[in-house]
């Protein structure tokens, strides 16, 4: 095994949470600017992106931190914790930005990420499944396609998509400048507003083979062990993270609406009932941080030995998110319920749920995934397989 296969830990971590909270203060004052444009103001944005935030998942042969799994969700969960939508946002550009550098060629690598360290590198979005069409011409394909939800693109340089080899079947992700694709400008959403996802197309534009990489591959061109985890496995990270900052905002949240209201006249909140509730809450919450902890610190122990992740380590990896997610969904409710008016005037607490509530609806942490996990880990399947978000036999 190679130095460069062992999982790095980055001395990075304290210095970017400092910064991130540094910035994250002055997000909330902009939250309700931040909804009416449909995205982050640019100066909020290029203040996040300064604390080196999608640095973080870059790898160190491009000049990146290269972060741990676990202190990739610690820095997805810290930012969240500020502000929902940037976090949302941050961790789309750092998985999609990461990943590409990680997995694409080596002239095309030079191209897009030529200075990491002086800031000089391409910031990538886009969509990851539903694949367009690519027919294969000279070097490389003619692509055409309609793709969804691509969180961060108001912020991007580049697109990455999914596509479809015609003739062949072979899956695999592209790379091309954002000008080669309009954009449907449809995000009119309850919660997320912030976050630009919108979708995109392109008919007949042109691709380098050098541009896209094999969707499924866990061999990193680039980086060490983390990016053995392959594209999915790393979605899980950022996913995880949002629904632990978010959860536990929201739950401080209601922390400070109680204080408030303790003691005044027929206050709710000073109840057994919903003293219990918090309690409860506040297990949950810390039980499913305690568990993905548990979880990816396993994975890390196998990506810093070499060895493949096995399909229970992966299962794990999957049901950890949905778990988080569905229990963020479940502090949420908790302080619906108790918050009272808070909870629907504009405000922190208002903005949180609604953000919340559309973040859950993530096809990563949706019950299909979760009915697989539960398909293996019965034993119902055992000799299957996980492929993107399918469980394949």
């Amino acid at each position: 095994m190679t130095p460069t296969a062992r999982l790095h830990l980055s001395p990075e971590l304290p210095a970017l949470l400092d910064r991130i909270d540094a910035v994250g203060r002055s997000l909330d004052a902009e939250a309700d600017a931040a909804e009416a444009l449909g995205r982050l103001p640019e100066h909020s944005a290029r203040a996040l992106l300064d604390t080196g935030i999608v640095r973080a998942e870059l790898p160190r042969s491009l000049g990146g931190h290269e972060f741990a799994p676990r202190q990739l969700i610690e820095t997805v969960e810290r930012l969240s914790y500020h502000d929902a939508a940037a976090g949302w946002t941050m961790f789309a550009l750092q998985l999609v930005t990461g990943s590409t550098a990680a997995y694409i060629g080596d002239a095309a690598a030079a191209d897009l990420f030529p200075d990491v360290a002086d800031g000089r590198y391409a910031l990538v979005a886009g969509h990851g499944a539903r694949p367009g069409r690519a027919v294969p011409v000279k070097d490389g394909y003619l692509v055409s396609g309609n793709w969804q939800f691509a969180s961060g693109m108001a912020h991007a340089t580049h697109v990455h998509s999914l596509i479809q080899v015609e003739d062949t079947g072979e899956m695999r992700v592209l790379v091309m400048p954002k000008s080669q694709v309009t954009l449907d400008g449809n995000w009119d959403v309850l919660g997320l507003r912030a976050t630009h996802s919108v979708d995109y197309h392109c008919h007949d534009a042109y691709v380098p083979h050098e541009y896209t990489y094999p969707a499924t591959t866990t061999t990193p061109v680039n980086g060490g062990a983390v990016y053995r985890l392959g594209l999915v496995d790393m979605a899980a990270i950022g996913h995880t993270g949002w629904a632990l900052g978010v959860g536990r905002r929201l739950l401080d949240e209601l922390k400070e609406v109680a204080r408030a209201r303790t003691g005044t006249r027929g206050a709710a909140v000073d109840t057994s009932q919903f003293h219990a509730e918090y309690a409860t809450a506040e297990a949950r919450l810390r039980a499913a941080r305690a568990w993905a902890s548990e979880a990816w610190g396993d994975v890390e122990t196998a990506l810093d030995s070499g060895d493949p992740l096995t399909t229970e380590q992966e299962t794990l990896l999957r049901l950890v998110l949905s778990h988080a997610t569905s229990t963020a969904r479940d502090v949420g409710s908790t302080v619906h319920r108790w918050a009272g008016s808070a909870a629907i005037r504009r405000g922190p607490i208002d903005r949180f749920l609604r953000d919340l509530n559309t973040g859950t609806q993530h096809i990563t942490a949706g019950p299909v995934v979760l009915q697989s996990c539960g398909v293996w880990l019965s034993g119902a399947r055992p000799e299957a397989r996980w492929q993107f978000l399918d469980l394949v036999q």
